[in-house]
């Protein structure tokens, strides 16, 4: 066997790992606030998660990936030495699932792009220097820290409060909910809709400007309500007096809203975050079919299916325990609750993403969920547990960027 077909099959394999962890990482905790509030089972999760995945990789995601993950480092000063990229892609492959695999094993909820920039940035270092590495880039990621949990623990937080004051606080919750949910399923599936259509279904080559697209937004927002108001209808209120009834229905009309959202959040890391575990790949195979280094290289549709195929498999078998972290040991998640933080979280990291603000869709949403319990006072919240997660998060770009120098050592001297 040549070095060239040794290396496209240990990529592969790297990849597929890579896309693994992904799925039991990043997945798990999109999916985990519905299975923490038994809007839907674990085996309908990882069905709901497999259809909206692909759906955002094959739809949304692009065909064509940078070279280097997010600009991190510059691919041109590799054009004398190719394989010293082949080396770095697969090294930063393998440590940042590596980390994922250890964080998911722990159930915390990492950031895949962190940890895959973190390793590239590690290798950058060791391989040419501090001059290969976009520090204003890195700068950026530091900010998503700070940004990207508070604004979804803001916006979350007073969603859940309009919720609580709208619904939940008056005397008949039912009737209350049946007024309020159709505007909330409007809002909704107009954001949603418009993720898409404005600059988003690029391989669809609807390039829709945003007035257009706004224009079919809503067109979409007024049909869902519709009917929602339909549906909604049809739900007979528990007598007033009747409490825990009351709680009860009002819970269920939600849990369907909460699986409307759960899918949008894992359509959006489809279309975002597969290229964590497909990007590096995709590089190294234009490398070694060409003998060059590019700046950009065409998504093979074989890599992106076996992208999506590793994440599916690996929420499947490893992503119980980061879900529960998310669903369960934060604070008490009830469908409502879930709603709210998966709203939050899909809102805060459209409207950043749109804006060209730094974001981290994990961090979002755990700060979404931090957010609903912080609306219900400081003592539902499990403080021990956000202590530990938020250690992992400042732990995720060192820890990959050592272990890659590491693994990029270890190729050259083995392999160079």
């Amino acid at each position: 066997m040549d070095l060239g077909t040794f290396l496209l099959i240990f990529a592969v394999v790297a990849c597929v790992y890579m896309a693994c962890n992904i799925g039991a990482n990043d997945v798990a905790n999109a999916m985990g606030t519905s299975v923490g509030a038994r809007s839907l089972t674990f085996r309908q999760a990882v069905l709901v998660a497999a259809v909206a995945e692909f759906a955002g990789a094959l739809l949304v995601g692009g065909h064509v990936s940078d070279t280097v993950r997010k600009g991190m480092v510059d691919p041109a000063l590799f054009a004398d030495e190719p394989m010293d990229l082949v080396f770095g892609m697969i090294a930063s492959l393998v440590a940042a699932a590596i980390w994922l695999n250890i964080a998911s094993y722990l159930g915390w909820p990492v950031s895949t792009t962190h940890s895959i920039i973190g390793a590239v940035v590690g290798f950058g270092l060791v391989a040419r220097g501090l001059v290969a590495v976009q520090w204003m880039k890195v700068g950026s990621i530091v900010l998503s820290w700070i940004v990207s949990p508070l604004m979804g623990g803001i916006v979350a937080f007073l969603i859940f409060r309009f919720i609580t004051v709208k619904i939940f606080d008056k005397h008949n919750a039912v009737a209350a909910a049946k007024r309020v949910v159709p505007y909330l399923v409007f809002l909704v599936f107009v954001i949603l809709a418009n993720s898409m259509m404005y600059k988003g279904l690029k391989n669809l080559h609807l390039n829709l400007d945003f007035t257009r697209a706004l224009t079919l937004s809503l067109l979409v927002g007024a049909v869902a309500y519709l009917i929602a108001r339909m549906l909604v209808n049809k739900v007979t209120p528990p007598p007033t007096d009747d409490i825990h009834q009351q709680f009860q229905t009002t819970e269920h009309v939600f849990k369907y809203l909460q699986i409307i959202t759960a899918f949008y959040v894992a359509f959006a890391h489809g279309a975002n975050d597969v290229a964590n575990a497909v990007g590096p790949l995709a590089a190294v195979v234009a490398i070694l079919d060409s003998g060059a280094v590019h700046m950009k290289v065409e998504m093979p549709i074989w890599i992106l299916g076996m992208g999506g195929t590793g994440i599916v498999f690996g929420l499947l078998i490893w992503g119980a325990r980061v879900m529960e972290t998310v669903g369960k040991r934060i604070t008490e998640i009830t469908p409502s609750r879930g709603f709210a933080a998966e709203f939050g979280a899909a809102t805060v990291v459209l409207i950043c993403s749109k804006m060209g603000l730094p974001i981290s869709t994990t961090h979002t949403l755990v700060g979404s969920v931090i957010g609903v319990g912080m609306a219900r006072g400081l003592a539902s919240l499990n403080l021990n547990i956000i202590r530990q997660i938020i250690v992992s998060w400042f732990a995720t770009v060192p820890f990959t960027a050592v272990l890659s120098m590491m693994v990029y050592e270890i190729f050259k001297m083995t392999l160079g």
